[in-house]
């Protein structure tokens, strides 16, 4: 993976952090250098992006450590998720509420516009989303 590639992925984790970008936002970002998926594992507290290649890098997920919840809940995640969509709350209590719900990570599969969230004892609950919004200046990247 280059450098240009690395930094633009380094900028979307602490853009999202810092509640600075929108989910949309990132994936087009992140779309535009060729990125196809990444992984956050709230376990290791790091996310993993992956190029069509399978080159791979990982960034920190700094989140406060806490217990996963033992039970799933689709639609506890569902509303996370809901929540999430129409800027109701930030990265990091999306994180909290989804561990709440009992998931331990998600895929986002940007080539596929779907989120896969998945809990300790394999129950998963999948979220479609719309194509990234395309940037005047190129800089939130483009529609699949």
């Amino acid at each position: 993976m280059h450098a240009e590639q690395q930094q633009a992925i380094q900028a979307c984790a602490q853009g999202t952090l810092a509640g600075q970008l929108t989910f949309l936002e990132i994936v087009g970002r992140l779309a535009a250098i060729g990125v196809e998926r990444y992984h956050a594992d709230y376990s290791r507290h790091e996310i993993t992006y992956y190029l069509p290649d399978g080159d791979s890098y990982v960034v920190p997920l700094p989140h406060p450590p806490r217990s996963t919840a033992t039970a799933f809940s689709s639609n506890a995640v569902k509303e996370a998720v809901y929540q999430s969509q129409q800027n109701q709350h930030t990265y990091l209590d999306f994180i909290r509420k989804t561990q709440d719900a009992g998931c331990v990570g998600y895929f986002v599969q940007i080539t596929g516009r779907r989120a896969i969230y998945f809990g300790r004892n394999g129950e998963t609950h999948f979220e479609f989303f719309p194509p990234a919004p395309v940037s005047v200046t190129g800089q939130s990247g483009t529609q699949s």
